[in-house]
This record gives C-alpha cells, structure tokens and sequence, in this order.
C-alpha cells in the first residue's frame, strides 16, 4: 500500500480557497466595499438588477456579475442564489443597499452562512419593530402607535399633540412619510390605506435639532463613531426642497458625549454583533431631551462616507468590508484615523452642470462627481466653528446659484 501522506509529488500543504463573498445591491453604490473584499482576497459575486448592469461597477474586483429582473421576489432570489451555491461556495453576504438588508438576512440564514440573521435585521429596517424595542430598553422615542387597531389609533390622536407623522415601516429615508396636522385628516389617509395599513406607523413629530451617528461596530464593541448635526431634518430637505446640509459635532462638547452615549446604548440594545450603523436623532426644542429616531445596518447615504472620511480618514465602505469578512474569525484592528471636523452641502442643480468655479475657500476637498443636476461640497478644518460657518455660508448661497425643486420622490432615487 502506498502511503500517500508522503508523496513526494504532492504539495506540503495547500493554501485554503478564497473566501466566496455574495453582494446583493438594488442600488449602484458600494464600489470601495466591493474593492476592498478584493483587497482581503476574497472572490466577490455581485447580485442587482438587470437595470443596473450598466452602471460603472468596479469590475475589474468583481468576479462575476448577474443580474435579476427585481430583488423583491424573495423566493425568486433564493432560487437563484441556492442554483449559484451548487457551483459555488458562498461564505459571506453583504447587502450594499437599506433595502437589501433584510434580504441578505433571509439569504444567510437560508444557507446557513454567518452574519446578522432575520430578527436582527427587522430592528435596522422595521421603524415599528426598532422604536417597540428602544421603547421596551426605556430608550427615548416619540409616542407612536401601529396603524392597526383602530381603538387605539383613535386614542393616541386625541392624547398625543400634533402635528404627527405617518412612516411606512421598510422604506428608507424619509420616503412615503407624510405629515398630518388633524384627526379626521389623519383617520383618513389612514383609511384610505386598506389592507397596507399595518405596514405603518403614526409618530409624533418632535421639532428641534437632527444628527445622525455613524458607526463600526466589531464583536459587539463600537470602535468608531462620528457624529453629526443635520443643517434641517431630511423630512424637509424631500418634501420641502432645498440645500441638505451636515457637519461634524464638537468632540469636546456635552451634545457630542449625550449624543454618543445614545448611540451606544442603540447599538447594545438593537442586538448588533458587527457591521457599520447610521443612526438618526433628535433634540427636542420643548424639553431639550435625544430622542432616538431610526436606525440603519448600513452605510450612510447623500455621500455621508464621504463626509467622515473627510474628517477622519476612514472610509466606512472599506471598513464594512473588513467587518464583514472577517465575522469575527481574526480580530479586527481600525486603521489610524484624524480628527479633523467636515461638513457638507448637497443639492439638486436647475443646471445640468453646475459651475462651481466661485467656491474656493482652501478648506474644500471634494466636489461633487460629475453628475448631472447636482452640487456638492465638502469642507475639512480643525476647528468646528470654521466648518460651521463655511456650511452655512454655502448653503445660504446654493440656494441662489443652483437649487431646483423637484416634487419629493415616491420611490429611492439613490
């Protein structure tokens, strides 16, 4: 018998394959996280839509490409994917997009890989499921109600002051919200909903000051988060018009440490093992308390990555990647960061391509990509008050030189 332990024309050892990584994208975006799991050696599947196969897709990192008519037959996309897996060893999947989230959850624990399962998923994507759950850990929350049981519908309109917010519960940003100033108003938008009318929630709108804080998290622990303050809540940038606008908070202040506190105790108790969050809340104007509004497993959108790299050096897309990759397996160690302050202003453009050339300040370090009917800019300083006053300054002047409204979108544009 020959002993085959030993054969001389056999290797020593071989190396283990290439981790197999899914990326499942409604959207174009994530181009770095998509470089980057090439750069940790990973083989990279990209899974969106036929519309999308167009687009400018890193594909010299990307391994194969495929394309499905919608993303939205769940059990169309397990098929396909379950038929990829016969072929293909698949070890992780990652959702670039909001609307994947859920979607990638109920793929990972259908073929049983590693990574945030369907329960999880539902407190990053479901704004009924997250604000029951933050209620129940005595986070702060507007008063809300299921748009269910008409009782109890009836009761919250006649106890909680308006105006209110009616929120579908899967849509991302501030899509299909709708605001709602009197009770016989509000009962029948909500009637005429029919049967969709459990997929929604009525809020009360707490006015005052908005922020979000966006996040890597690994094995439970927060190892990066920046937090920023909204020049006007997103709710009215979509349904009003206008510059958006964001800037990074003063480290050194109590807003910053209050808001930072909030954001630890979201991510501990929404049940977050790893990945990257972006987190949105308020500060009331009436009682001056955080709120916590909704929360994202995701990258933030509106080049909000590309604000806090700007800041801080760290690209979050990149980031994501490691996170995702690793899943615990080898430790993960975030790369040396800056602590400098960004801000930046957004806007849709009358003009298709914008001419910018009057905005020179030397703090600037990113304008918008080429891309038709938009203005953008980011500022970098080391002083808050300075990135302040340049946000301000430009979002004032935006107005005049580029801004155009459009009618606030019924479906995601990005």
């Amino acid at each position: 018998m020959i002993n085959t332990d030993h054969d001389p024309t056999r290797p020593a050892s071989l190396p283990p394959p290439p981790t197999t990584i899914l990326c499942v994208s409604s959207y174009f975006k994530g181009n770095d996280f998509l470089k980057q799991a090439r750069r940790e050696g990973c083989r990279v599947i990209l899974l969106t839509l036929e519309s999308l196969l167009g687009k400018p897709w890193a594909r010299e990192d990307i391994d194969e490409i495929f394309g499905m008519p919608t993303l939205n037959d769940r059990r169309a996309v397990v098929n396909a994917v379950s038929y990829l897996a016969r072929t293909r060893e698949i070890e992780r999947v990652a959702p670039l997009d909001d609307y994947d989230v859920e979607l990638a959850a109920h793929l990972r624990e259908h073929l049983r890989i590693p990574g945030m399962g369907e329960t999880t998923a539902r407190y990053f994507r479901d704004k009924l499921a997250m604000r029951a759950r933050a209620k129940d850990r005595s986070i702060p929350v507007p008063d809300f109600v299921h748009v269910l049981n008409d009782e109890r519908v009836r009761r919250f309109l006649r106890t909680v002051p308006a105006p209110w917010l009616l929120k579908p519960r899967s849509e991302a940003a501030s899509l299909g919200i709708k605001k709602l100033d009197r009770e016989e108003d509000a009962l029948r938008v909500i009637e005429e909903l029919g049967d969709d009318r459990s997929r929604y929630l009525l809020e009360r709108m707490i006015p005052g000051e908005f922020f979000h804080v966006d996040s890597i998290v690994s094995e439970k622990r927060i190892v990066f988060a920046e937090a920023h303050q909204y020049r006007t809540s997103l709710f009215e940038v979509v349904n009003q018009g206008g510059p958006s606008a964001t800037q990074t908070i003063d480290r050194s202040s109590d807003l910053w440490r209050e808001i930072i506190d909030m954001n630890e105790r979201v991510i501990e108790h929404m049940g977050l093992v790893r990945g990257v969050t972006h987190i949105e809340y308020v500060r009331s104007a009436e009682d001056g308390r955080i709120y916590f509004i909704e929360a994202a497993a995701r990258v933030g959108g509106s080049h909000t990555a590309d604000v806090v790299e700007a800041a801080t050096g760290i690209n979050l897309w990149r980031e994501w990647a490691k996170v995702e990759i690793a899943q615990g397996e080898r430790p993960y160690v975030l790369p040396p960061r800056r602590y400098d302050y960004g801000g930046l202003v957004l806007s849709l453009s009358r003009q298709e391509h914008p001419d910018m050339s009057a905005y020179t300040d030397p703090e600037i370090v990113w304008r918008t990509p080429e891309k038709p009917h938009h203005a953008g800019l980011i500022v970098r300083a080391d002083n808050p008050a300075r990135v302040r006053e340049l946000v301000e300054d430009y979002a004032v002047r935006f107005v005049g030189d580029f801004t155009a409204v459009l009618p606030p979108p019924t479906q995601a544009t990005a």
